[in-house]
C-alpha cells in the first residue's frame, strides 16, 4: 500500500521559514518523480514543485520560485520542501504526491501551513 505522510507544517509569521517532510512507503521511492501540491482555502489544487528520481531536475511554480526548494533523500524514502520568505498567500494545506506535475497517482493527507502575523 502506498503511503505518504507529510509533517512540518504550522503557523509562521510572514517572512518566516518552514521545512516540510514527506515520509513514504509501499513503493519504489527512488525511482519515482515526486511533487508538492497545495490547496488554499476555497481554491483548487495548485502544483508547487516537482523533482525527478535522481534529483537532477526540479521545477517550481512561478509563485514560489526563488523561495522554495524541493529535495529528496532516496536512502530515507523522504521528500522535503524548504520554504523561505513565506507570504500570507502561501497559506494552504500542502500535500506530497507520487508522480510529476499533473501525473499524480497518490497523495498524502496533507499538512497545514498558515502564514500570518
Amino acid at each position: 500500500e502506498v503511503q505518504l505522510v507529510e509533517s512540518g507544517g504550522g503557523l509562521v509569521q510572514p517572512g518566516g521559514s518552514l521545512r516540510l517532510s514527506c515520509a513514504t512507503s509501499g513503493f519504489a521511492f527512488r525511482y519515482s518523480p515526486m511533487s508538492w501540491v497545495r490547496q488554499a482555502p476555497g481554491k483548487g489544487l495548485e502544483w508547487v514543485s516537482d523533482i525527478n528520481s535522481g534529483s537532477s531536475s526540479t521545477s517550481y511554480a512561478d509563485s514560489v520560485k526563488g523561495r522554495f526548494t524541493i529535495s529528496r533523500d532516496n536512502a530515507k524514502n523522504t521528500l522535503y520542501l524548504q520554504m523561505y520568505s513565506l507570504k500570507p498567500e502561501d497559506t494552504a494545506v500542502y500535500y506530497c504526491a507520487k508522480g510529476s506535475r499533473g501525473t499524480y497517482s497518490a497523495r498524502g493527507q496533507g499538512t497545514q501551513v498558515t502564514v500570518s502575523s
